[in-house]
This record gives structure tokens, C-alpha cells and sequence, in this order.
């Protein structure tokens, strides 16, 4: 049995079906299901007995202890997280009590929990703490890609929190011994994403025949990585990985803005010629940048390729074709998911730019 946190989520969810698919452990899934959680994304396994969901927030000390207790899980991977830069921008505050206050009570029930094992069961415990390439701030167009020992400065308050999370789970290894591991992915994209992300918004835009908004001039690059390479590289790290490392986990695809975009609007002219406006680069609208928009991310990976054998499997051209192709067959999954709470935030984000 493993305990996941956030595993309604985006890429926890993706993590969920994959692990249950390709190592069939039962799963305790621990979610707030706040916007960005969504069962429907779980559809599949409502009826399996090898999936546990609990709602419920890592802020709440007391339940997760119970949870541990009742459950006695050999691992727990942290995905939950409040994790959209826009948001942190309009409303910091969720992002300091999730990311921060949450990790850190999250660490004390597993710490406690982790005390009072005994034997091969304590020696074998992990947790799993998942993170992201924006704790390193900016790079410039021929920087170096980041490695694990790139100097944290994050420059939002989403990645600050991110940041401060990273820290204490590094903390609690170095002061009470706790089994952590730590990774660091960069731009994840694939199916069940929330469509304020770029790319499923771009999609269900596109198909609606609505603009295609990008930041300034959409020369800002990011590396992509598709979220099954990311699911495989966390079950490397959670397996083989050493006690107290950080591995970094990139996709070798870096991309503008404006590339991606483009990307996406060929293959919608090739899978969906019937949208109200083709080809689709007609909706393509520059908006105002957001602010401390980070210019550049990149991910060198060479330490968990190397170490434990993960590579990535698929190229962005594949990844991003199979990303579109699902979109177009789960338009129902697409309509439940944009409910009046995403269409309040849309609004808030873009009706001034």
C-alpha cells in the first residue's frame, strides 16, 4: 500500500491510473479536491478495490495521522500542491498555506509515523516529495540547463512556496533522519490537465473558435515533458533512488510559447477541420505578459538517466499528438471540468489584458 496526496489532481491522477495499471499495489489517494481536483479523472477505477480515496487536506495533521495508521502505507508520494503561477499572482495566500503550512504538517504525521516503525518496514519507508523547475528561477537563452545543484531563486509566489517546501523536506531528513527523495520536473502536459494550463486551454480555444492568448511576444521557453515519462521517472526515483537526493526530470524538448502553440494549431487543422475558424493560427492573440514572467527553463536530467536508467519516451512531436488526439475523444470529461469556476478565473486573468 502507497499513500499518494493530490492524486486528483493533474499529474497525481496520472500517477494513480499508471502505478495501478503497471504495479497493481493498492493505492490510498488523499485529495482536497479543490478546482484543480477532479474524480472524474478516476473514473475508471470507482470500482476498484485497489484504490482508497479519501477527501481531505495534508493541512490537517490529525486525519493524515489516522489515515497512517489505519492504512500503514510503505510509501507516501506528495503531489499536493496549489500549482498555477497565475493564481499565486492574483491570490498568494492559498499558495503559502498549501505549499508550506501543508508540507510542513504533512512531514510531521509522516515523521511521527515513521518513528514508531520498526525492523525492514522502517528501513524501507520513503516519502516522495514532487516538485518543480520554476524554485530555479530564470535562465537565459544559452544558460546552462538547471541541475540538482542550481541555487534556488524563485520569482513567484507559487514557486517561492514550491521553493520553501523543497527546503523543509530536505530539513527533515538532515535533522531527523527521515527517508525523503525530492524531484523536479519541468513543464508537464498530457491528458486530464486543468485547461488553464497553455496547452489544453490552447486546445479547447481553438476548437471553440475563441483567441488563443499568449504572453508578450511568446518567445518564453519552456522544456516539456510528457506526464507518463514523468509518472515512469517518479516510480524510478521512489524504487531506486538514493535517501536525501534531488533528481531532476526534464522532457529534452524545449519550446516557446509561440512553438507550441503553432504545434497544436497544425495538428487541430489536420484531426479537427470542421472548428468554426481554420486554420487555427488565425486565433492566435498576444496578450500583456504576466508579471516577473520567468524567461526560460530547462532541465538537465543527466543524473536520473544516468543513476537509474529512466529516459524519456516520448519526443514532444508524439507526446503532443497523442495529448490533442485524447482532448478531442474526452470532450465530455473537457465540458465538466470548465463549470463556472473556471470561467470566473478566465475571466479574471485575461479581461484585462
Amino acid at each position: 500500500m502507497i499513500l499518494v496526496t493530490g492524486g486528483a489532481g493533474f499529474i497525481g491522477a496520472n500517477f494513480v491510473l499508471d502505478w495501478l495499471a503497471r504495479k497493481g499495489e493498492p493505492v490510498v489517494n488523499l485529495d482536497k479536491l479543490t478546482y484543480a481536483g477532479n474524480l472524474a479523472s478516476l473514473e475508471s477505477l470507482k470500482d476498484d478495490p485497489r484504490h482508497v480515496f479519501v477527501q481531505g487536506d495534508i493541512g490537517e495533521r490529525a486525519m493524515v495521522e489516522g489515515l497512517l495508521a489505519q492504512h500503514k502505507p510503505r510509501a507516501v508520494i506528495n503531489f499536493a500542491a496549489e500549482s498555477h503561477v497565475d493564481r499565486s499572482i492574483h491570490g498568494p495566500a492559498d499558495f503559502i498555506e498549501t505549499n508550506v503550512v501543508g508540507t510542513f504538517n504533512l512531514l510531521e504525521a509522516v515523521r511521527a509515523y515513521w518513528g514508531g516503525m520498526a525492523g525492514e518496514a522502517k528501513e524501507n519507508f520513503r516519502f516522495l516529495h514532487v516538485s518543480t523547475d520554476e524554485v530555479y528561477g530564470s535562465l537565459e537563452k544559452n544558460d546552462p540547463a538547471f541541475s540538482e545543484t542550481t541555487p534556488y531563486a524563485p520569482n513567484s509566489p507559487y514557486s517561492a512556496s514550491k521553493a520553501a517546501s523543497d527546503h523543509l523536506v530536505r530539513a527533515y531528513h538532515h535533522t531527523y533522519g527521515l527517508p525523503v527523495l525530492t524531484t523536479n520536473c519541468s513543464n508537464n502536459y498530457g491528458p486530464y490537465q486543468f485547461p488553464e494550463k497553455l496547452i489544453p486551454l490552447v486546445i479547447h480555444n481553438a476548437i471553440s473558435g475563441r483567441p488563443l492568448p499568449i504572453y508578450g511576444d511568446g518567445s518564453n521557453i519552456r522544456d516539456w515533458l510528457f506526464v507518463t515519462d514523468h509518472c515512469l521517472a517518479i516510480m524510478a526515483v521512489l524504487e531506486k533512488g538514493r535517501l536525501g537526493e534531488t533528481y531532476n526530470i526534464g522532457g529534452n524538448n524545449e519550446k516557446t510559447n509561440l512553438e507550441v502553440v503553432k504545434t497544436i494549431c497544425s495538428i487541430l487543422d489536420e484531426l479537427h477541420p470542421g472548428s468554426p475558424v481554420t486554420p487555427h493560427e488565425k486565433l492566435i492573440t498576444f496578450v500583456k505578459d504576466r508579471p516577473g514572467h520567468d524567461a526560460r527553463y530547462a532541465i538537465n536530467s543527466s543524473k536520473i538517466q544516468q543513476e537509474l536508467g529512466w529516459h524519456p519516451q516520448e519526443s514532444f512531436e508524439t507526446g503532443i499528438h497523442k495529448t490533442v488526439t485524447w482532448y478531442l475523444e474526452n470532450a465530455g470529461w473537457v465540458d465538466n471540468v470548465v463549470s463556472g469556476e473556471y470561467r470566473n478565473w478566465v475571466q479574471a486573468n485575461y479581461a484585462s489584458r
